[in-house]
């Protein structure tokens, strides 16, 4: 059974190679950033994916933009979601894609290596592993701002008291490209597309203000 697996830190990529490959699967590529795992998943066409959320270079949700935008390419693909974090947008569109198997685990709630070589078996054959952690804060997160990160939180509350991308840059001591990385996440995430009089700022602040 052939394994693509995407993880930023040495340590445990390396560990999850080692562990799959002593129980007969083959790992066939071992990312550690985004751009190098959706053309790995369309060359290789694994029989299943083993992803982190958070990659190189924004450590986002870069593992799951390219596991959902490599289903696109290979209807179907099975994955396996291992993180510590749960990304509610981009988890409920690779959740509700019926093609295919999928689970999403956290790191820190997988009891043992037998649970999860069943897990991964599991996804691989069409079926579904999911913590009930998991479960639980999808279900939980409705109010609109519940999609937004910590940091972008903070960016969309700056962006309420007026301040210029500079600014918020200046306040956070980020990067002013990573604050328009950070907007630009905001505006997707709240479902607000470009517009001609380009007012996705005012809503998003409108959507601060009512929550």
């Amino acid at each position: 059974m052939r394994v693509v697996i995407a993880e930023d830190l040495a340590l445990l990529r390396d560990g999850l190679t080692r562990l799959l490959e002593a129980f007969d699967f083959e790992v066939v590529a071992a990312v550690d950033n985004g751009p190098a795992l959706l053309p790995a998943l369309i060359e290789y066409r694994p029989d299943v994916a083993v992803v982190d959320v958070r990659l190189p270079p924004t450590f986002t949700d870069e593992g799951l933009q390219a596991a959902i935008a490599a289903r696109t390419e290979v209807p179907g693909l099975p994955i396996l979601v291992l993180s510590q974090h749960v990304e509610p947008l981009y988890a409920r569109e690779l959740l509700t894609d019926r093609k295919g198997g999928v689970g999403y685990l956290l790191k820190d709630r997988v009891a043992n290596v037998g649970q999860f070589v069943d897990a991964v078996r599991r996804v691989a054959g069409g079926g579904t592993a999911m913590d009930p952690e998991v479960v639980s804060q999808l279900l939980a997160r409705s109010e609109p701002l519940a999609v937004l990160t910590g940091r972008e939180r903070e960016v969309l509350g700056q962006m309420a008291e007026g301040r210029s991308n500079a600014a918020i840059a200046a306040k956070l001591f980020i990067t002013e490209k990573a604050i328009s990385k950070h907007i630009n996440n905001i505006f997707t995430k709240l479902d607000l597309p470009p517009s001609e009089d380009d007012n996705r700022r005012v809503l998003a602040v409108l959507t601060y203000l009512n929550s």
